[in-house]
């Protein structure tokens, strides 16, 4: 390996790092925001990313390239703003309502449903590996069913839309500094009739709590949206099967604070449920490892 490539891996390491352990800090930040509810933070969060990323994208002389988005693209931006807009609120509902483990099951399983949509919507094939590791998820999601006396809600929310997300930005032909601002913005004109209301209807927490709060309901856009750059950066640097590796410091974060700092509740069945995950986990990840290691084939 050169230097070149060397010290580009290397800056995509720190990269996706720095991308999954900000998201992994995130139940730290979001209930800084209380008492103010899920719909208004996620409102915030949309506004605030929005002016953030309109500033990038003018920076970094981006604007022309809107004028060569197509209308199937817009239509696709726009699933990819509803899908992120949903995974967003699940997530600022479970680490405000005392399910951050929850939360932190779904980015567990996130990387398995990806391979299931894979399945279903581009016809693509499940090696053996693949389908035990699925098999085994599945036995674990009913396992945690079970033990809650219902579907994991919170969870199976996350992975999904998380993971159609990923399916709908696999297919936009955008630089992504462009899409997660356009995905914002296209947002944005609910988030801002939607915080205007709250304001006006003496429901609103924005200003209700002192300047800290309202900086704080603010630094939300920075804080979704360097991620995100960061996540872009680091895809462009690293091979996928070591960009899907750092994907798990993300729940695993999560999960720590859920346990350590929230002192959510972890019954027997639920350990269990968490270790067939990891089993999956730990087949799929071995399968793609050694895919990669696999000599490309030669042209015949």
């Amino acid at each position: 390996m050169t230097a070149g490539r060397r010290d580009t891996k290397s800056g995509g390491l720190l990269y996706g790092i720095g991308a999954y352990g900000s998201w992994g800090l995130f139940p730290a930040f979001f209930p800084l925001l209380r008492p103010a509810g899920a719909l208004e933070v996620l409102a915030h969060r949309i506004i605030w990313t929005t002016v953030l990323m309109t500033g990038v994208v003018v920076a970094m002389r981006k604007l022309p390239e809107l004028k060569a988005i197509t209308t199937r693209t817009w239509l696709l931006l726009l699933c990819a703003s509803a899908l992120v807009s949903a995974n967003w609120v699940i997530f600022i509902y479970a680490v405000n309502n005392g399910h951050v483990v929850d939360g932190a099951l779904g980015y567990f399983i996130n990387p398995l449903v990806s391979v299931l949509l894979g399945v279903v919507i581009f016809s693509e094939r499940l090696n053996r590996a693949q389908l035990v590791a699925v098999v085994i998820a599945l036995a674990a999601v009913i396992l945690l069913a079970v033990e809650v006396g219902g579907p994991p809600f919170i969870a199976l929310g996350l992975a999904l839309t998380f993971g159609l997300y990923g399916v709908v930005k696999k297919v936009v032909p955008t630089d992504p500094r462009v899409s997660v601002g356009v995905e914002a913005a296209l947002a944005a004109p609910f988030a801002i009739a939607y915080v205007v209301v709250l304001q006006v209807s003496g429901h609103g927490e924005f200003t209700n709590n002192g300047p800290g709060h309202i900086v704080l309901m603010m630094l939300s856009g920075p804080i979704t949206a360097i991620p995100l750059l960061f996540f872009a950066a680091a895809a462009q640097r690293l091979p996928l099967v070591t960009l899907g590796l750092l994907m798990y410091l993300n729940p695993a974060m999560q999960m720590t604070w859920g346990v350590l700092v929230a002192h959510e509740p972890m019954p027997p069945a639920r350990w269990v449920g968490f270790a067939l995950i990891w089993l999956a986990l730990l087949v799929f990840s071995g399968d793609a490892l050694r895919r990669a290691r696999q000599p490309a084939a030669t042209p015949s």
